[in-house]
């Protein structure tokens, strides 16, 4: 199976995008997370959200909005009200993780297989097989 970070942005309108593309799957949900980190010496946070492969594909999407969202324990803010929000209508938990920042990878997509890593270390994701 293919487990791959699809990106919408950084978590400004996007983030919008997100939680539509999370109640129009909401049979293919699995989990809804919050990924925080320190950035550039600011607390941020990215909003994920993971689905189940479709009935017959071997790919396993996770649409995420970077690093651009404030970390909502140090500045709450409307936007990530809205994904709690749709985590609870969805009947679903927002799990919160700490994670290094991706400016310490030297490639958004080393950076994002750390995470899968991660997530797979954590039971978010199945293991490879």
């Amino acid at each position: 199976m293919i487990q791959r970070f699809i990106e919408l942005g950084s978590g400004y309108g996007d983030l919008y995008e997100l939680i539509e593309i999370a109640k129009t799957n909401s049979s293919r949900l699995t989990h809804m997370l919050a990924l925080h980190t320190i950035k550039d010496g600011k607390e941020v946070t990215s909003a994920a959200i993971i689905l189940r492969p479709a009935h017959e594909g071997k790919f396993q999407p996770i649409y995420i909005c970077r690093e651009g969202i404030p970390n909502p324990h140090y500045h709450p803010v409307k936007r990530y009200g809205l994904f709690e929000e749709a985590a609870s209508l969805l009947g679903k938990q927002v799990y919160e993780l700490s994670v290094k920042p991706s400016t310490m990878f030297a490639e958004t997509e080393l950076y994002y297989q750390q995470l899968i890593g991660i997530l797979r270390l954590n039971h978010f994701l199945p293991p490879l097989g």
